[in-house]
């Protein structure tokens, strides 16, 4: 196999690890407030927005030693381990206890800022300047077809119910586990790339696969990207780009966690609410792919950079928000129990739910795949530091959005995407403008980044 095939094979391996175990986190992540609000289970305390808020806290803080993680232990084996961690926190809903729900949240929290500075770090290594777009593109919707399947399964299963039984909920997170240790297992199918470069051109992201048998030389890289990751922190590149990553964080815990809950809670769908969730998972899914494909394995086709892909993302993201305003009732996101009978501007319609639905996968997509590019880019020599800080800001705009979703009524909730997609558009437009005045001038081709 020559070394491009190689690289490509582990991009796909990659991709296809993460689909399994995201089938799993995020159709859990999906459904996690509904099956907790109609646990039978009284001794049960817990709550599906706060277990997130404290799942993102915990990722955001993580991320500060995350890259000196990977750097003693190896991406590969990062990924193993924090795969199983994710495996537990699922296991957790087949028999629900509150301590065990949360202590997994915090568990899990650390686990995926490592798994993510290790995915960043392995899309680096196998990639380069030409292959970046393309790569971040197959890797984004692999993963994102993870909300193809285990929302289809919610949908046709819970189609019809108003309740969901205890047997409902322990055989779809029996399945779940399973499907997110089958995610695990194929991690060690990636393949080592080989060190190429003489002694003392390696980059950071060679240093950390290379073996090393001194517990020295281990702690000396581990000291060495904490302090990178700090340095970068403060770049003006990594500022402007945290804005817009700031947005990424509070959209998706909206698409992934509040959305489907307000699908859920209006009983103007006739019976079908809770079925609706899943296909409403199915549509996210499938705008998500779309993304992926189109602006990742066509970005060499384009001639005008990632700032028309961007803006198509905030343009699908604003009509989607003016959409679910006038179509979900303001109380939909903390509706009791028996859901809500309110109307907002119009009679909630199931059409106009999923067609947002597939509006929120779409540009969620053009935002993440970009932004995947834009760092593999910038920061090819210090990728786990980069990934790490990207992931930090995230999953903090997350947890904060995860949080006020307990309180905020639906209006609050799209009026702070709006604000922060703006402002973060913006950002990311001058980032871009200003790597594409540095290509100009070293005579790269700008269309093939």
């Amino acid at each position: 196999m020559s070394p491009e095939s190689k690289k490509l094979f582990n991009i796909i391996i990659l991709g296809v690890s993460f689909m399994f175990i995201f089938t799993a986190f995020q159709t859990c992540g999906n459904i996690a407030q509904t099956v907790i609000t109609n646990l039978n289970n009284t001794d049960f305390h817990g709550s599906g927005y706060t277990s997130m808020s404290i799942i993102y806290g915990v990722f955001s803080a993580s991320n500060l030693v995350s890259p000196s993680v990977v750097a003693i232990v190896g991406p590969q084996l990062s990924m193993v381990v924090s795969g199983i961690f994710y495996s537990l926190y699922i296991a957790v809903f087949i028999q629900p206890a509150t301590w065990a729900f949360y202590t997994a949240s915090v568990f899990i929290g650390i686990a995926a800022a490592v798994l993510w500075t290790a995915q960043g770090n392995c899309l680096t290594v196998n990639s380069d300047e030409n292959t970046i777009g393309r790569n971040s593109g197959v890797f984004w919707a692999l993963l994102q077809s993870s909300l193809f399947f285990g929302n289809l399964y919610i949908y046709f299963a819970w189609q019809g119910k108003t309740r969901i039984s205890e047997s409902d909920r322990r055989t779809v997170f029996i399945a779940l586990t399973v499907i997110s240790l089958v995610g695990t297992v194929l991690f060690f199918l990636i393949r080592k790339q080989e060190d190429t470069k003489a002694p003392g051109e390696e980059d950071s992201a060679n240093e950390i696969l290379r073996d090393s048998s001194s517990a020295q030389t281990k702690m000396t890289r581990a000291v060495a990207a904490f302090k990178k990751s700090i340095k970068l922190s403060f770049t003006k590149e990594i500022l402007l780009l945290s804005v817009t990553t700031a947005y990424t964080g509070l959209e998706l815990t909206f698409f992934s966690g509040v959305y489907g809950t307000c699908i859920g809670a209006v009983n103007r769908f006739g019976g079908e609410e809770k079925s609706l969730i899943g296909l409403s998972g199915i549509f996210i899914g499938v705008g998500e792919i779309l993304g992926g494909g189109i602006f990742g394995l066509l970005s060499k086709k384009s001639r005008f950079g990632r700032n028309p892909v961007v803006m198509l993302g905030i343009v699908v993201h604003f009509v989607a928000f003016y959409l679910i305003f006038f179509n979900m009732p303001n109380d939909a996101p903390i509706a009791p129990l028996e859901g809500t009978d309110a109307v907002a501007y119009m009679i909630p319609s199931k059409e106009v739910a999923i067609f947002c639905s597939f509006l929120l996968g779409l540009g969620d997509s053009c935002f993440n795949t970009q932004l995947l590019s834009i760092l593999g880019f910038l920061y090819s020599e210090d990728s786990a530091p980069a990934f790490a800080i990207f992931k930090f800001v995230q999953s903090i705009c997350a947890a904060v959005a995860y949080f006020y979703s307990n309180y905020f009524l639906l209006q609050w909730q799209l009026l702070i995407m709006v604000v922060v997609g703006f402002f973060g558009t913006m950002t990311f437009f001058t980032v871009e403008w200003e790597a594409a005045a540095a290509l100009g001038a070293r005579g790269s081709d700008y269309g093939s980044i």
